[in-house]
């Protein structure tokens, strides 16, 4: 059958984690002495087929290694193959195999992003403190083929790329204070994007703002005074009963 059958370039498909994904045999309907095959990756593991002259659609859904289960189906009338929520397992090679047609797919299966966490990257303040910018990170963890960008308005600032599995990315940004602009931290693959906006009076405060660093020493050393001066008027009068005491 292959020596015969003309051999198509690669078709290049691309699905988030969970859908389903069909692979176009590229006929609207199968012919009545036609037998199709379908294979995964470089073995070239058959998977399913459909004899058309004996009326037989076999899927051979526990091969390899059984992440297939449950998840293969043949549509009957043109042959193509549909895989129902899928995993990064299911990433890689499938060949379509039919009496006159050899086609391969590259099939790649992005797991789905999680939403970016911004937090305050600045050291604890002190009454000393005097920088007018806040220090900020944007983090995600346990992700891979992404990118992480900072932007403000609609412009890049910085971006970090990884094409690595399950690892952890993090991308710093100083902001002034009293800053107005928007900003955002966006994590994208090559088809889904999650964004974080930044609210700047939640996360950025003056030290002053958030311990009080410019009153609380004048407070403490008031409240300090107030009660030695308690403690002292105590002192006296424990003083006074003592004399009296002594003198009856």
């Amino acid at each position: 059958m292959t020596s015969v059958a003309s051999v198509l370039p690669y078709a290049v498909k691309s699905v988030l984690e969970g859908d389903s994904v069909t692979l176009n045999s590229g006929v609207t309907e199968i012919m009545g002495d036609d037998l199709i095959l379908w294979r995964f990756g470089s073995e070239n593991t058959l998977i399913a087929q459909i004899n058309v002259m004996v009326s037989s659609m076999t899927v051979y859904d526990d091969v390899p290694d059984g992440r297939f289960r449950d998840r293969l189906k043949v549509d009957r009338q043109t042959g193509s193959l549909i895989i129902i929520n899928t995993t990064t397992q299911h990433a890689g090679l499938y060949q379509l195999q039919t009496n006159n047609v050899i086609k391969s797919f590259s099939l790649t299966v992005y797991a789905r992003l999680p939403v970016p966490v911004i937090s305050n990257n600045s050291s604890q303040c002190s009454s000393s403190s005097s920088s007018s910018y806040c220090s900020l990170v944007c983090s995600v963890v346990n992700v891979g083929h992404v990118t992480l960008s900072w932007y403000k308005g609609n412009s890049l600032l910085s971006s970090i790329s990884v094409s690595d599995l399950s690892i952890s990315l993090s991308l710093p940004l100083e902001v002034e204070y009293q800053d107005k602009n928007s900003y955002s931290c966006v994590l994208n693959n090559p088809i889904s994007n999650q964004t974080q906006h930044l609210d700047i009076s939640q996360l950025c405060h003056t030290c002053s703002e958030v311990h009080g660093c410019d009153t609380i020493e004048p407070v403490i050393r008031l409240v300090v005074t107030a009660l030695m001066g308690v403690a002292a008027a105590a002192a006296v009068v424990l003083l006074v009963n003592d004399i009296r005491s002594a003198r009856g």
